[in-house]
C-alpha cells in the first residue's frame, strides 16, 4: 500500500515536532511532499528531513494552493487566525486536511469550515490529540462498559505549568487573544472537547469565571528593566529570569526560538525578542486561570479549572458515576477505578505513549491517514471530525462569552442559533 502524500502549510512547533515526523518513523505510511512557510530557516529543516527539492519548497499557503499538487491531504499548521482562508482553499482544492486546533477563534469561520468539507465531501480532522491517547481512550472504555454507571459528574484539572504558562502564553505566539485566541479556545480547547467525548451528549448550558491575575504590570518588581538581559535587581528571586531559565533547566524551550540552541544564540533571541521579556511588562491579555462549569442533557455536571500556577504541567481528571469512580492523572500509567457494589478497587494500566501528548500526536495522524486510504468514507463518525470539533469549540467560546460577562450562564442552543446564520450567510 503506497504511502499518503501530504504537503505541510506552516512549518512552526506542530507542524515540524508533531505531525511530520510521523512520516520519518512511518514513511510506509506518510509522505512529506511540499512545505510552505514565510521562514527560511523552518522550511529548509523541514526540506532537509524530507528531502525536498527546491520546487517543493513555498513562501506562503497562497503558492502551495495555487493549484492541486500530486497529493492527497493538507496539514494546516498556520496560526489560530490564519486558519480559514488555507482550509476553504485546500478543501476545494480536493485535499483531505488535517487542521491543528482550534479551528478559528471566530465562531462563524469553524462553521463555515465544517460546511466546506461536507460540501466537498472531503475529510476535515481537527487535532484534538486527547482522545487518540491511551489515557482517554482506556478512560472512554470503561465508561462505555458500565464500570462505573450513569456519569453524575465530572472534575477535570488543568495544570499547565508555570513556566509553559511564562513561555507560551506570556511571552509566547499566544500572549495576546487579538493576535491567536482566549486561552480557553487555544489551550483549554482539547479539554472541552475531552469532556464532549467523554460526557457523549450536548452541553446545554456554561458558566465560568476568570482573569489575568498575576502576569502584568502591577505585579512588576520594582525597577525590573524590559528585557532581563539588560540586568534585573531581582534576577535571583524571580522564577520567570529569562536568561537563568532558558540557558540552564528551560533549554528545551529554548529550541522553539533558536536554530542551533547555543548559548549566543539564545542571548541574541533573549535581548530583544519576546522570550527575553520581563513577564510583567509584555503585551499578554490572556488569563493565568478560569474555571467553567458546564450542564449536559442528562443532568450531568462537569467542572473544569485551568491554571497557570503548578509545578507539574499534566491534566487530572475524577469521573463520578453512580457505581463508582475513576481517577487518573496523564503523567501517570495506569488510572484507578473504585467500584461501590464490589466495593473493590482496581488498577487499569496504559499502553506505553510513542509521542508528544500522551501518543495523541501519532494516534491521529495514523488514524488520519486510515481515513484518506478509505478516501474519508467511514461507517462511523471520525472522533475529531469538524462536525464533532465545532461542538466542543461552541462550548469554548461560550465559556470566554460567560467569563467576559461574570459569570452569565450561557444556553448553548441559543448561542448556536445566533452564529449558524453568520457563517451560512457569508
Amino acid at each position: 500500500m503506497k504511502p499518503i502524500r501530504a504537503i505541510l502549510i506552516g512549518a512552526g512547533d506542530r507542524g515540524i515536532r508533531a505531525y511530520a515526523p510521523y512520516a520519518l518513523a512511518h514513511q510506509e505510511d506518510l509522505s512529506i511532499v511540499g512545505v510552505a512557510d514565510p521562514n527560511s530557516g523552518r522550511r529548509e529543516m523541514i526540506a532537509k528531513a524530507h528531502q525536498l527539492t527546491d520546487e517543493q519548497q513555498y513562501h506562503s499557503w497562497e503558492h502551495i494552493l495555487a493549484e492541486k499538487k500530486d497529493a492527497d491531504a493538507a496539514i494546516i499548521c498556520t496560526m489560530d487566525h490564519m486558519h480559514l482562508e488555507p482550509t476553504i482553499r485546500a478543501l476545494q482544492l480536493g485535499y483531505h486536511v488535517l487542521l491543528e486546533k482550534p479551528m478559528s477563534p471566530i465562531p462563524s469561520e469553524c462553521v463555515e469550515m465544517e460546511q466546506e468539507a461536507l460540501k466537498q465531501g472531503r475529510l476535515l480532522t481537527i487535532c484534538h490529540v486527547l482522545r487518540y491517547t491511551s489515557f482517554w481512550q482506556t478512560i472512554k472504555h470503561e465508561i462505555e462498559q458500565g464500570a462505573i454507571g450513569d456519569i453524575v459528574s465530572v472534575q477535570l484539572n488543568e495544570n499547565v505549568g508555570n513556566m509553559h504558562m511564562a513561555h507560551s502564553f506570556v511571552r509566547g505566539n499566544w500572549r495576546n487573544s487579538d493576535e491567536s485566541s482566549p486561552m480557553i479556545l487555544q489551550k483549554s480547547c482539547h479539554d472541552m472537547d475531552i469532556l464532549s467525548y467523554i460526557m457523549d451528549e450536548p452541553c446545554e448550558r456554561v458558566s465560568s469565571f476568570g482573569s489575568l491575575m498575576h502576569f502584568h504590570e502591577g505585579n512588576k518588581p520594582e525597577g525590573a528593566p524590559a528585557f532581563c538581559a539588560e540586568g534585573c535587581a531581582a534576577e535571583k528571586e524571580c522564577q520567570y529570569h529569562a536568561v537563568n531559565y532558558y540557558l540552564n533547566e528551560g533549554r528545551g524551550w529554548s529550541r522553539k526560538f533558536t536554530n542551533n540552541d547555543t548559548d549566543e544564540e539564545i542571548m541574541e533571541a533573549l535581548r530583544t525578542g519576546p522570550y527575553g521579556r520581563c513577564v510583567y511588562q509584555t503585551d499578554n491579555n490572556v488569563v493565568d486561570h478560569q474555571v467553567v462549569n458546564m450542564e449536559f442533557a442528562s443532568g450531568a455536571t462537569a467542572t473544569f479549572s485551568m491554571c497557570g500556577f503548578t509545578e507539574d504541567n499534566t491534566r487530572i481528571v475524577q469521573i463520578m458515576g453512580t457505581k463508582g469512580d475513576i481517577r487518573g492523572n496523564m503523567m501517570d500509567d495506569a488510572i484507578t477505578i473504585h467500584q461501590f457494589v464490589k466495593k473493590e478497587k482496581r488498577v487499569v494500566k496504559l499502553e506505553a505513549s510513542e509521542s508528544g501528548h500522551g501518543g495523541g500526536d501519532a494516534g491521529i495522524v495514523r488514524s488520519f491517514i486510515n481515513e484518506v486510504r478509505n478516501d474519508g468514507q467511514s461507517d462511523v463518525e471520525s472522533l475529531s471530525s469538524a462536525t464533532v470539533s465545532v461542538r466542543s469549540h461552541l462550548m469554548a467560546f461560550a465559556a470566554e462569552e460567560s467569563r467576559l460577562h461574570k459569570g452569565k450562564s450561557i444556553e448553548l442552543s441559543q448561542y448556536k442559533n445566533q452564529i449558524m446564520p453568520a457563517a451560512v450567510n457569508k
